[in-house]
């Protein structure tokens, strides 16, 4: 069942975090967690909410699953929102189950759900890449990224959304992704969450369509900036006409890219997952926020950078070397007996980038050996068990 969760954000003991508050209350769909979401976790919540939500099935995976569409509300604004296109980004479906649960309960914010529901009328996909997020892969099982696949139609789950996309004749688009850990804001923030006005044409024109979803997205970066300032980026708005995004902004109809990415120590993105939640109702005008006009531009919003990596091993001796430098590891996210595990692998070495987690080495030697893997010095195997977040022996990317 879902859990009424008056923030301080998921503040939870294992991840010794203390801080970030949330004024809104959120509404936790707490039968889903961690970053392993498939339809078989989601598919038991949906049947629970038969009575409430039209359940139905817009098309079939490669592999002959259904994919299904929630549809809710009654209202004149047609929006459709579609998550785990890449079937390994997961933590904005888990925000969107936790906007079902929030529409669904009964004992708080009746008006503001009565109101959303007579305004919009919201489509989600919840999951349209179910044979991806089965083998947390980014593509579907014909190795197809399907955010590239939007001119060809050339797999099942491509052309089951465009037809609900044809069907519906939204007024609103919502591309739900999770961005990597290696994303910064002017190299020194990390970027907890992102969003794109994908352009519609080569010269990204700031047409209607565009300035539609800039202006929502102007909203809701002001809201999530007074809870993680300086974490919320965009992307680049290169256009790209096989993106899912272009293609329908290029169609006309305005689209909002989210890219839900990474707080600190939250590799399971329940934080995050909390503040997709938000920037939904800001979105959907059911929050505190509701009807404000933003203060901040679009174009005020720092663009991402890679900046990050997972760990930084700073000041190391290399073996035979005469000066130090920095190594930076990267968590290698792998699925295994139905969760994921984050293996740590060497990114680079003598490195620049910023580390989540930084490790002083002051100079211990540490030594490559025949198999390429990096063996270490007892003061270094001390550090890492103060950490208990790595491995003594971290493999060669």
């Amino acid at each position: 069942m879902f859990t009424n969760v008056n923030f301080t954000l998921f503040t939870f003991v294992n991840l010794k975090i203390e801080y970030i508050l949330i004024s809104q209350t959120h509404i936790k769909e707490d039968r889903i967690s961690g970053r392993y979401i498939t339809l078989d976790h989601i598919l038991p919540i949906l049947k629970s909410y038969s009575d409430i939500f039209d359940i139905s099935v817009i098309g079939s995976s490669e592999k002959g699953v259904d994919i299904p569409m929630v549809t809710l509300g009654s209202g004149p604004e047609k929006v459709l929102a579609w998550s785990q296109m890449h079937g390994n980004e997961s933590t904005t479906t888990k925000a969107v189950m936790d906007l079902l649960a929030f529409v669904a309960q009964k004992e708080d914010y009746q008006n503001e759900v009565t109101d959303f529901l007579s305004k919009f009328t919201l489509y989600i996909i919840p999951i349209l890449n179910p044979d991806g997020a089965a083998a947390y892969t980014r593509v579907n099982a014909n190795g197809v990224d399907l955010n590239r696949d939007a001119q060809q139609l050339s797999q099942k789950e491509s052309k089951a959304l465009r037809a609900a996309f044809n069907i519906v004749k939204p007024d609103l688009c919502l591309n739900l992704h999770d961005q990597r850990t290696i994303y910064g804001i002017s190299s020194k923030k990390t970027a907890t969450v992102s969003f794109l006005a994908p352009a519609a044409d080569k010269e990204r024109t700031v047409n209607n369509t565009r300035t539609i979803a800039m202006k929502h997205i102007s909203r809701m970066f002001d809201a999530l900036d007074e809870e993680i300032p300086g974490q919320i980026g965009r992307y680049d708005d290169g256009f790209n006409i096989n993106c899912v995004g272009d293609t329908f902004t290029n169609l006309g109809v305005p689209t909002i890219l989210f890219e839900a990415g990474h707080f600190s120590k939250d590799y399971q993105r329940e934080i995050t997952r909390g503040l997709i939640f938000k920037a939904l109702l800001v979105l959907f005008n059911i929050s505190e926020r509701k009807n404000k006009t933003p203060n901040s531009s679009y174009q005020s919003i720092p663009e991402n950078d890679k900046s990050f990596c997972d760990i930084v091993l700073r000041d190391v001796l290399l073996e035979n070397s005469s000066k130090t430098q920095n190594i930076a590891i990267q968590y290698i996210e792998v699925l295994k007996n139905e969760k994921i595990e984050f293996v740590p692998t060497i990114l680079e070495l003598d490195s620049k980038l910023k580390g989540h987690r930084e490790i002083s080495c002051e100079g211990d030697v540490i030594v490559f050996n025949n198999t390429k893997n990096l063996s270490f010095n007892e003061n270094i195997k001390k550090a890492y068990n103060k950490t208990k977040e790595i491995e003594l022996t971290l493999r060669i990317s």
